[in-house]
């Protein structure tokens, strides 16, 4: 799903806003939770997940086309851990 079909659901299910109103609220929400994860803080929708950031550590791997040696810094990395109803509506998801 994109984001403008996001908004043209959420317009069609609440008839009494306008889809400019639901664009920004989108929009909006969209941004808080950017700017929340950017910040490092950890964001938790219930019955959906979470949101937060991992510190990969530094790794020593190998250049597959030289066999050299290198070094692979640290690194932050997004993590989504989806709650327990979500998972397990996913594992008795079956696609047609």
């Amino acid at each position: 799903m994109t984001k403008n079909e996001l908004i043209t659901a959420l317009a069609a299910q609440k008839p009494e806003l306008s889809k400019r109103d639901v664009n920004l609220a989108v929009k909006n929400i969209i941004t808080l939770l950017y700017k929340t994860v950017c910040s490092g803080k950890r964001i938790e929708i219930r019955n959906f997940g979470s949101f937060s950031i991992k510190i990969r550590s530094a790794q020593d791997k190998r250049n597959p086309k030289t066999g050299e040696k290198i070094r692979v810094p640290d690194r932050n990395v997004l993590r989504f851990k989806p709650s327990r109803k979500l998972g397990a509506q996913v594992k008795t998801f079956q696609q047609h």
